[in-house]
């Protein structure tokens, strides 16, 4: 079976020893709508925010953040497979920005790991995954620290970042948004950042 993905030029590939080969890919909205929606429509993913959204609206939403200069939306490989959907954005340019101080090379991220299946479990997997995407937007688009804004009541993420080395900042309220290409309902959510000297010593 041909590799859909082949002809996509990716914007960082690492092979990992004993892991794997991930590509990071800019996302296509309407190809990767499909993909995405079934991932999002997920009751694990609840805290994503869409579940209940059609295929189309998955697609709109995308095709709007390709619009913007400041968040970027990437489909993640691993070995060909889609594992990950990642997305940064400038904290200045997002609601997070109103709750912490931001400083220069601050980069906020948002990551849906994809179903894991029902093979056998993965220990490391995550871990690794992750570590891949600290490399790309800490070194690959040298930047000096990575926030996150998981809901408060997303333990699971919560767990997986400080465990991944990130350190928990304050506990905020996310303000609403309501705009007509965006609507975010408030969010209580926990910030955590992850610097580039604690992740790489550099």
């Amino acid at each position: 079976m041909s590799d859909p993905y082949a002809s996509r030029a990716a914007v960082h590939e690492q092979a990992v020893d004993g892991f794997g080969t991930v590509r990071v890919l800019p996302l296509d909205p309407a190809a990767d709508a499909p993909l995405l929606h079934r991932w999002v429509s997920e009751e694990r993913a609840v805290f994503w925010g869409m579940n209940g959204l059609t295929a189309q609206r998955v697609a709109e939403i995308y095709a709007h953040l390709d619009t913007l200069d400041t968040h970027h939306a990437y489909l993640v490989l691993k070995d060909g497979e889609p594992a990950a959907l990642l997305q940064t954005y400038e904290p200045e340019a997002d609601r997070v920005g109103d709750c912490y101080p931001v400083e220069p090379g601050d980069i906020g991220i948002h990551l849906l790991l994809a179903p894991a299946g029902t093979g056998s479990p993965r220990p490391g997997w995550t871990a690794a995954l992750t570590g891949v995407l600290a490399a790309y937007v800490l070194l690959g688009l040298d930047r000096r620290r990575i926030v996150v804004d998981p809901d408060v009541a997303n333990e699971k993420a919560v767990a997986r970042f400080l465990k991944q080395g990130f350190t928990a900042g304050p506990v905020v309220v996310l303000p609403e948004i309501d705009l007509p290409d965006v609507y975010l309902p408030e969010k209580k959510a926990q910030l955590a950042f992850l610097t580039r000297e604690v992740a790489f010593g550099r």
